[in-house]
């Protein structure tokens, strides 16, 4: 089973900040496929769906971003998942909007979360989906910076990132992050032609 896990902050308050990119990605993802999260025993929000005949599990963690790991790691568990099944989504102020990178393996690149997730779940080997959000804030700021909301011209971007997101969602789902790669170059391709 694959796992989409997005990294983001629970509350309402950050319903439509940078951070949480990921959480706004999963809900418009879930939209698009009729499901609704539900509450877990454990500390994440989830649905459960099946993409020809391939089932996933989306995971939006209740532990606040810097503690993403916790979750990654009660749901791997719990499923008895390797960490090559699951693909994270998160913000990255490297990278302006609507521009996305996928990685399969590697470092935290400075985002907490993905720091916790590798911290817990003591592996780095798992495909991360990387937003960009533009990094237009002062020396000193990039906190604030990241709980802000999108502005409005911003959120326009936003629509075509989760367009080309959601394709990549799918084919990770059914063919894994292999796929799921071979089918980003094909869209970046047509981005620079």
């Amino acid at each position: 089973m694959r796992i989409i896990l997005g990294i983001g902050n629970p509350e309402q308050r950050y319903k439509n900040n940078r951070h949480n990119i990921g959480f706004m990605l999963l809900d418009y993802f879930a939209d698009k496929h009729s499901l609704k999260f539900k509450a877990s025993k454990q500390e994440y929000y989830f649905c459960k769906g099946n993409i020809s005949g391939e089932k996933y599990t989306l995971v939006k963690p209740t532990t606040y971003v810097n503690n993403s790991g916790i979750a990654a790691k009660q749901l791997l568990d719990k499923l008895k998942t390797p960490v090559n099944e699951l693909l994270v989504i998160c913000d990255d102020i490297n990278l302006d909007i609507p521009v996305f990178r996928i990685r399969v393996s590697g470092g935290d690149g400075g985002h907490n979360g993905l720091s916790s997730i590798i911290y817990h779940l003591n592996d780095n080997n798992f495909a991360r989906l990387r937003l960009g959000i533009g990094n237009d804030f002062e020396n000193g700021s990039m906190a604030e910076y990241v709980l802000s909301d999108f502005k409005k011209d911003e959120t326009e971007k936003l629509k075509y990132t989760f367009e080309k997101s959601i394709i990549l969602l799918e084919e990770f789902i059914v063919g894994g992050y292999k796929q799921m790669l071979n089918v980003n170059s094909r869209i970046n391709k047509n981005l620079i032609n």
